[in-house]
């Protein structure tokens, strides 16, 4: 039976919970996910596989992640086991290249994969984002403002101001 790891832990915005196969990280829960819908996102990606606390990627996703809110880090190394359809893990391997400090539009990841006409597919990808903060989603935006994010409008305005890119 495969594994899966699981954690919580407190930061600065709230809790946030991790998930990780043998791949690597596969799911991020952001302060105002509750644990019930974690656990529901675990059941739907992973009936089947046996979860338990801990995982030595969760520790390190724990590391980098309060190092990032925190104002220490501009990027993460972690290994990923990114799920979803074809475009949407090549959309969000673009998001990905966003740097710190930097926004683009819906629009421009579009035209960057080739698919000019796509910018909505692409914030559909976004929304289905397993990852966020490691694969960076808060930092693309509508042409006409902010456009949407999981964890909340106010949560993307406060990463970015972070990034200082707000």
């Amino acid at each position: 039976m495969k594994k899966l790891f699981v954690n919580s832990f407190k930061t600065n915005i709230g809790t946030v919970r991790t998930a990780a196969a043998d791949k690597g990280l596969v799911l991020i829960c952001l302060p105002g996910e509750s644990r019930r819908y974690f656990n529901e996102r675990i059941e739907q990606l992973f009936s089947g596989h046996q979860v338990q606390s801990g995982g030595e990627v969760n520790r390190e996703a724990q590391r980098q992640i309060i190092d990032y809110l925190n104002g220490k880090r501009t990027r993460f190394d972690l290994p990923l086991d990114l799920r979803g359809t074809p475009f949407q893990k090549t959309a969000l391997r673009r998001v990905a290249r966003i740097p710190y400090g930097k926004v683009k539009t819906y629009g421009e990841i579009a035209a960057a994969i080739g698919r000019p006409r796509a910018a909505r597919a692409v914030g559909s990808a976004n929304a289905r984002n397993n990852l966020p903060l490691v694969i960076p989603c808060h930092r693309v935006v509508a042409t006409n403002g902010l456009g949407g994010y999981g964890g909340g409008l106010a949560l993307k305005k406060r990463l970015l101001k972070m990034e200082g890119s707000l």
